[in-house]
């Protein structure tokens, strides 16, 4: 064990010094040995990074002139005609096409297209979007291992945190010891002022979920490996859908009741506000939706933009600032980890509080 935390440290400086010999004069040119320019290359890892794709890809490297990828293989299941399953490893990392029962699909732009023939081409219309045919796509991808992933954490964490809770008499241990105070702090800084000591326990356990995968999604995030759940808007839309069923499912008649008929307002008026009120309950799981997805991305595309500089500058000083800017903008990415998740939690829960609200216009 000893030996392998020495390692830690001269294992950092080796990066450093990897990362600093890039920006020489006259040493190296800004270049990749395959002849491609820098520029577009860092790029395009930065496309790949926020991208979901159907195998893990840790690191590639060039040898003997071709590029050596090192990762595992997902499988792809497609609905063509019949059930189509094969490993990803038939497409080489979107190198080749791949044969399927006498089919033959290739990858673009992270989507899986059909075309002709092991030399079949994309074709795309003018506005460059592709015309072939596309299968449909039921896969393992990368998100999706990513998501089962998430959810035998968070199982195994709470499932450990609740037996050793029954069995040592309601006295933290273990895990419970660090997840008991942020459970608290859901249940009481969260949940009962926006929702009330009435309602508040018929939501807990999903404030705490919604809580705990946002904030764990984030940090595999920042990560070498390049899962990025929250900047793919399918799954923030699929939390503020869960938000919007929850809240609507929820709602009292005075809830309704201010929606479409507001009390204590001209008639005239709320035949106006009605359906302004209406699409509000529309727009709020929406705001969930996008500022969870533009936030997320906008951190990882900064902070990748950053560590791409540190191949870009053709002196030391510049790529040992640009270094020491990802490395601290690399720890406020952890607070925003933490800071989107709270959010999240702590908008769901007003809008169920909004939704089980009960009023008394009498009375005012």
């Amino acid at each position: 064990m000893r030996k392998k935390i020495a390692l830690k440290p001269i294992t950092f400086l080796l990066l450093l010094v990897t990362f600093l010999s890039y920006g020489k004069e006259g040493e190296h040119e800004m270049s990749y040995s395959d002849g491609k320019d820098t520029k577009p290359e860092v790029k395009a890892y930065i496309e790949h990074h926020l991208k979901d794709s159907y195998d893990f890809n840790f690191f590639s490297y060039t040898k003997d002139g071709h590029e050596v990828h090192v990762g595992f293989h997902l499988p792809v299941i497609l609905w063509d005609n019949g059930l189509k399953v094969f490993s990803s490893g038939k497409f080489h990392y979107g190198e080749e096409v791949a044969e399927v029962d006498g089919n033959y699909y290739k990858l673009f732009h992270s989507k899986i297209y059909k075309v002709d023939g092991p030399e079949g081409h994309i074709n795309e219309d003018a506005e460059g979007h592709p015309t072939n045919e596309k299968p449909l796509d039921l896969s393992i991808t990368k998100n999706v291992v990513m998501i089962f992933m998430i959810f035998a954490i968070v199982f195994i964490m709470f499932y450990r945190m609740a037996r050793a809770h029954k069995n040592n008499d309601g006295i933290p241990k273990g895990m419970g010891r660090f997840l008991e105070p942020i459970v608290l702090y859901v249940r009481d800084e969260i949940a009962i002022p926006n929702i009330g000591e009435k309602h508040y326990k018929r939501y807990m356990s999903y404030l705490l979920t919604v809580f705990f995968f946002i904030w764990i999604v984030n940090l595999f995030g920042l990560t070498p490996i390049g899962m990025n759940l929250t900047n793919n808007i399918a799954v923030t839309m699929c939390l503020a859908l869960i938000t919007y069923v929850i809240t609507t499912f929820s709602g009292n008649k005075n809830y309704w009741k201010h929606i479409f008929w507001m009390p204590g307002v001209p008639w005239p008026m709320k035949i106006i506000l009605a359906p302004i009120e209406l699409l509000g309950t529309i727009i709020k799981p929406f705001a969930l939706m996008i500022r969870l997805y533009a936030n997320i991305t906008a951190g990882h595309i900064v902070l990748m933009s950053i560590i791409g500089l540190i191949f870009l500058f053709e002196n030391w000083i510049g790529s040992s600032l640009s270094f020491l800017l990802a490395f601290v903008l690399a720890i406020l990415e952890l607070l925003v980890a933490a800071l989107q998740a709270y959010i999240f939690t702590v908008l769901s829960a007003l809008y169920f509080g909004m939704a089980v609200e009960e009023h008394h216009d009498e009375a005012h």
